[in-house]
C-alpha cells in the first residue's frame, strides 16, 4: 500500500513538472549542465523525496558495526511492552534517517578576482606576504574576512586555498588536515577504488573538504564514475552517499547502468522513479515531452529506453525477460489460489 501511494504521488508530481516546463521545452534548448546550479534542483523537496526513496532504508546496513576507531558499545537486551517497542522502532527510524542525511550538491566555487587596493608605496615592504584573518567568535567560515597584502603592495581577497588553510589554523575542525591527504592522490586513490572502499573515501572527503571545493567535487565524481563503470551501486545503497551519486548520474544524463541494475534486481518501481527523477532535472528531453500514455511501471521504463537510452537493446531484452517472469509468477499464483479453492472472481470481491 505504501509503495503504491508513493508511486501515485510521484506520478502526479511528475505530471506537474512536465506541465510546468512544457512551454519552455517547445521553444528552448536545455542549457549546459556546467552552467546550471545543481543546488536549485538537489534541494527541491520532490527531488529530495525521490532520492531518499531510492536510497532505501536497510537497518542492518545503517547500524552495522564500523571500523572507525570508536569504542563499540555492548548490545542491550530489554523487555518491552508493545507501546515501548513501537516507540523504540520510531527512535531507530529517526536515528537511521539522521545517518542517511545526504551531503549537499552545490556549484563549484569561483576564485575571488577583485583587488581591494593597490599601494605602490608599500612595494618591497617585506620578503613575505601578510595574511590578515578575522577570527571573531561565532562567525560562519564564509563570513570571515581574510585578505592578503602582496609584496608589490596590492591588497586582495585570499584565495580559497589560503582561506581554508587560515581557518584550519585558527579554528581547526576535528579530523581535517592542513594539507590534502595522500589518499586522494595518484596510486593511493586508485588502490582504494580498486578495493571498493567507496564509502570510506566519500566519508573522508566530507571531513576534509567543503562541498563547493573543486577537490571535493573531483574526488566524489571520480568515485561515482568508478561505481557506475563497475555497476557497484549496491555498495552505496542505504548509505548517505547513494542519493548524491544518483543525482550525479541524473545530472550528467548517465543513468543507463543504474537503470539496468535496478531492473536486473527486480527494483522496477525504483527504475520508474529514477526516470521520473530524470525528467524533473531534464524536462526538455524527448521522452519527457512525449509522455507515456500507459502509466504502468514497465511500460513507462520501456518508453524512456526506446527514446533515450544508449543501451536500448540490452535493457529492452532485460525488460522483456522481466515481463515474462512476472507473467509466470502470476500464473503460478493463480494456480495456487485455484488449488486452495479461491477463484479470481472471489478474490476480486
Amino acid at each position: 500500500m505504501l509503495s503504491h501511494h508513493i508511486s501515485k504521488l510521484l506520478r502526479r508530481s511528475y505530471s506537474r513538472t512536465i506541465l510546468n516546463y512544457r512551454g519552455f521545452a517547445s521553444t528552448n534548448v536545455e542549457p549546459d549542465p556546467m552552467e546550471r546550479d545543481p543546488a536549485s534542483f538537489f534541494f527541491n523537496k520532490e527531488i529530495q523525496e525521490c532520492l531518499q526513496t531510492l536510497t532505501t532504508l536497510d537497518y542492518n546496513k545503517v547500524f552495522r558495526t564500523r571500523k572507525d576507531g570508536h569504542k563499540q558499545e555492548l548490545p542491550q537486551f530489554k523487555f518491552l511492552t508493545d507501546e515501548q517497542l513501537e516507540e523504540a522502532r520510531k527512535e531507530a527510524e529517526h536515528r537511521a534517517k539522521k545517518y542517511l542525511q545526504m551531503p549537499p550538491v552545490v556549484k563549484q566555487r569561483v576564485e575571488p578576482s577583485e583587488l581591494l587596493c593597490e599601494d605602490p608605496a608599500l612595494q618591497s615592504h617585506d620578503t613575505a606576504k601578510y595574511v590578515f584573518t578575522d577570527i571573531t567568535y561565532g562567525l560562519k567560515d564564509k563570513q570571515r574576512s581574510i585578505v592578503v597584502r602582496e609584496l608589490d603592495g596590492t591588497l586582495r581577497h585570499a584565495s580559497w586555498k589560503e582561506r581554508d588553510r587560515m581557518i584550519q589554523i585558527f579554528l581547526p575542525k576535528p579530523e581535517r588536515e592542513l594539507q590534502k591527504p595522500k589518499m586522494f592522490e595518484g596510486e593511493y586513490f586508485k588502490d582504494l577504488l580498486n578495493r571498493n572502499e567507496y564509502e570510506f573515501i566519500l566519508d573522508r572527503a566530507c571531513t576534509q573538504f567543503e562541498p563547493d571545493d573543486p577537490d571535493y567535487q573531483a574526488v566524489t565524481q571520480e568515485v561515482y564514475e568508478h561505481i557506475n563503470a563497475k555497476s557497484h551501486f549496491d555498495v552505496l545503497r542505504s548509505t548517505r552517499h547513494f542519493g548524491p551519486m544518483v543525482f550525479h548520474l541524473v545530472w550528467t544524463s548517465n543513468i543507463d547502468n543504474l537503470l539496468y541494475e535496478m531492473i536486473e534486481t527486480n527494483r522496477i518501481k525504483d527504475a520508474a522513479l529514477l526516470i521520473r527523477l530524470y525528467y524533473m532535472v531534464h524536462p526538455t528531453t524527448k521522452s519527457a515531452v512525449e509522455q507515456c500514455e500507459n502509466t504502468d511501471d514497465v511500460n513507462f521504463v520501456m518508453h524512456y529506453v526506446r527514446l533515450e537510452s544508449l543501451k536500448k537493446d540490452k535493457i529492452q531484452k532485460l525488460l522483456q525477460s522481466y515481463k515474462e517472469l512476472q507473467q509466470e509468477r502470476e500464473i503460478v499464483a493463480e494456480g495456487i489460489k485455484q488449488a486452495h479453492g479461491i477463484s479470481s472472481e472471489t478474490d476480486k470481491t
